[in-house]
Parts: C-alpha cells; structure tokens; sequence
C-alpha cells in the first residue's frame, strides 16, 4: 500500500512526499481509514510505529474538510500527551504535515512561560497539543475551553495514568461536548487502561500493530556484568569506539544522569544531560545539540524512554538497568528505528540481576552475555539466581592503550556484528 491509496488530500500528500514516506506503516494503513470516517479509536502501538502520523493526518483533513475555523481560546482539537517531550514532538509532526494548510497550532506544557501560550490560545487555533497540568492551569484561568472540541486524542494512555494523570483527563474529558470523536493510543492494554478506554470511546474500532510484550526485533541486546564501581571505566572504555556515534544512556536518578554526563565531557565525550530537574529550555537545547550532532551522548532518566524520537541512534546504553522491566523496552526502542538496526548495551552489576531476571521474562527471551570486556565480572555472571542467560564471545576487548586505538574493530560487543535473533517487544514503560 503507497500513502496514495488512502484517500488523502493533494496538500497532505505532498507534506508527506516532502519528508520522503511513500508507504505508510502498519499503524497508519490501518488507522487512518477509520479516522478519516470520524470513527472512535482504541490503538495499541509501541513508540516508533508512526503513531503520530497515524492520528495527525487524518486529524488534518477532517479539520480542513469541514471548514469551521477557530474562535478565541476554543480550539477545535485536543491532543494530550503525558510528556513535555512527547507534546514538542507531537506539535512538530502537525507542523510538518501543515505546512500547505490553513491550520493553526500550538503546544502548552508546563516549564515554559505562560504568556506565549495566553497569547497563542486568544488568538483562535485548530490543534491544541497539552499536557494535563497545564492544560488544567490554562482552564481553571479561563484561558481555553474545550466546549468546541471536535476531536479529541489521548495518546500514550499508559504513561498517562502511571503518572497519575486519570483523574485530570477524566475532568477534561468531562468538559468535551457530547458530539465529538475519540481517540486513544497506548503501548500496552492493562485494565486500567482498557477501563479507561470503555468510559471515553463511543463504539470504537480497535487497531492493534503489534503483540503485547515484544521488543524491537531490529535491536541487537547484549548485557555486561560488571561491578558497580566499574561502570563508569567500563563506559569509557566504550567510547572510545568511534562507531558509537549517537547514543543515548540511561540512568535510574537525576543525579546519576548528571554525574555520568559529568564523567563523560572530563573524559573528552560531549555530552548533555536531560531530565525532570533541568529546566525546560536546558532539556529542549540538550536535544536539539543531540540532534544536531554537537552531543555525541545524551544521558537521561526514563522521563526520556518515550516522546524523544532521534534519528541515527546506533546505541542505547543502560548504565543502570531500570526497575521496571517495561521501562527496558521503551529505552532500547529510541535505536533501530525507522529501518534502521541499532544496539543496546546493558550494565548489570550484582544489585541487579534481578532487574535483569525479570526484563528477560517480560521480552520473552534471554539477553546475550558479553564476557569479552576488562571488566567482566565472572562472580556476578555466575550467581545461580541471575538465571538462563547464556555467555558468547565475539572476540577481543579494545585495549586502554593509545596503540590499540588502531586495532581492527571488528567482534566488540558495541558494534553491530551479526543481527540477533529477532526479539518480540514488550507493554509500557515507567
């Protein structure tokens, strides 16, 4: 199927074209029919489906079709998302996909000041793209209502609710009139979500891409035991690959984030970091200089793991494993997209095996063990409780020393060798 078949208009074609997609994606192909016809949907969709374009083009044309046009502070579209960085990201779709059309936009989300969006929403838009809180802030301050919503898109509903975020969306949804079209995109279906579900959507088509519980089948996984105080020369050692160009690293704190971005920038590696204690114009340079290539590394907490979409990661490294094995999905799936392959590295020290245990459970599938590096610990990859993993070696280690720098690279384990098997992916994230 080509982006032709789907009965979109000229303007929207050619945004499309431009950006150079000729096929749409699962997701795509087979939500935007049922979008275009003002049905209510229920889609289950990991990140980097092409949800996005999923909703937003046929957003799109129903807005241009039906040829109203926006009065102050009564947008004619809400679209929440649980992240500042999702919402920017989501924002930045619409623009692309506007651009030969007549529609107006914005985003509001909270770090950012007040008066641009009081402005932006006074003067009338078409799409509002929010988050809860500041959405509410902008409401309680009769700033915007939502009486003149015609559509109205909830994505990521998982993340959504694991922030805690029911209760708001329930209220706003409360405050939609009673006509309108409904949709709601998450990664997984617990049922919490799925009850959240049954009280939004009208009779709904349900669109389901992918099977709960699988992982980025292009993503080549191995994990690295290692103690904990030889993370951080372990990481080093890394770096000093120079096919690990663009790689995101994660942290389970704040701070960590900061003292790993620290160690890296003193050892040579430019490096940002980006998380809930940045503000918010700190953590949108950070990605635009990771983005653009003035960063070679970017180390983040999970609020990362979803809404961030660079292209030309080739490498997710877990400095720290993450609590919650859901988490370890949405981290690896910011590699290997788009076609692309990409590989994740995890360190696992002996405080973590079993993070690791129950990641393996929930990916359905072992991660590989990468014995060939100097800081392998043999004591934490042997404990009886780490579980099935099993070792493969793919050759030599690189060497600290200054002549090894020209060594054959060839059999790391940072660099893509053979592809792995392929992996199934998994629900949601922290």
């Amino acid at each position: 199927m080509k982006f032709t078949d789907l009965n979109l208009i000229e303007p929207i074609e050619r945004a499309i074209a431009a950006q150079g997609y000729t096929a749409p994606t699962p997701i795509q192909a087979q939500s935007i029919p049922y979008l275009l016809a003002g049905k209510d949907l229920l889609g289950v969709a990991q990140t980097g489906t092409g949800k996005t374009a999923a909703f937003a083009l046929p957003l799109l044309q129903r807005l241009v079709q039906s040829g109203a046009r926006p009065t102050s502070g009564a947008p004619r579209a809400l679209i929440l998302a649980p992240t500042r960085e999702l919402a920017s990201q989501i924002d930045a779709c619409i623009k692309t996909y506007a651009r030969h059309l007549r529609l107006f936009h914005t985003v509001v989300f909270g770090g950012a000041p007040m008066r641009p969006q009081v402005r932006d929403l006074q003067r009338g838009v078409d799409i509002l793209v929010a988050t809860p809180g500041r959405l509410l802030d902008h409401i309680n301050q009769r700033n915007v209502r939502l009486n003149g919503v015609e559509t109205f898109i909830l994505d990521e509903a998982d993340r959504m609710l694991d922030m805690g975020f029911v209760g708001d969306v329930k209220k706003m949804a409360a405050m939609l009139p009673k006509a309108h079209q409904t949709v709601l995109f998450s990664a997984t279906m617990p049922p919490s979500v799925a009850a959240l579900a049954q009280g939004l959507l009208n009779d709904p088509v349900r669109v389901e891409v992918a099977a709960q519980a699988t992982t980025a089948e292009r993503v080549e996984q191995r994990v690295l035991f290692v103690a904990k105080q030889k993370k951080r020369d372990l990481l080093t050692s890394l770096m000093d690959d120079e096919k690990i160009a663009r790689v995101l690293i994660f942290t389970r704190t704040k701070h960590g984030a900061d003292r790993v971005a620290k160690h890296l920038d003193q050892c040579g590696v430019k490096a940002g970091a980006i998380h809930g204690n940045k503000t918010q114009r700190a953590r949108e340079n950070a990605l635009r200089a990771f983005r653009g290539g003035h960063l070679r590394a970017l180390v983040a907490t999970d609020i990362a793991a979803r809404g961030i979409d660079v292209e030309g990661v080739t490498h997710v490294i877990n400095f720290e494993l993450p609590n919650d094995p859901e988490s370890y999905v949405h981290r690896i799936g910011r590699t290997a997209r788009g076609g692309a392959d990409g590989i994740a590295l995890s360190f696992c020290d002996g405080e973590e095996r079993g993070y690791l245990r129950s990641i393996e459970k929930i990916i359905r599938q072992s991660v590989t063990v990468e014995e060939d590096h100097p800081f392998h610990s043999a004591e934490i990859a042997n404990d009886p409780g780490f579980g099935a993993a099993k070792p493969k070696k793919r050759g030599g280690f690189k060497k600290r020393r200054s002549d090894a720098r020209s060594q054959q690279n060839a059999g790391k384990p940072w660099q893509k060798g053979k592809p792995s098997t392929p992996s199934r992916r998994s629900k949601k994230v922290a």
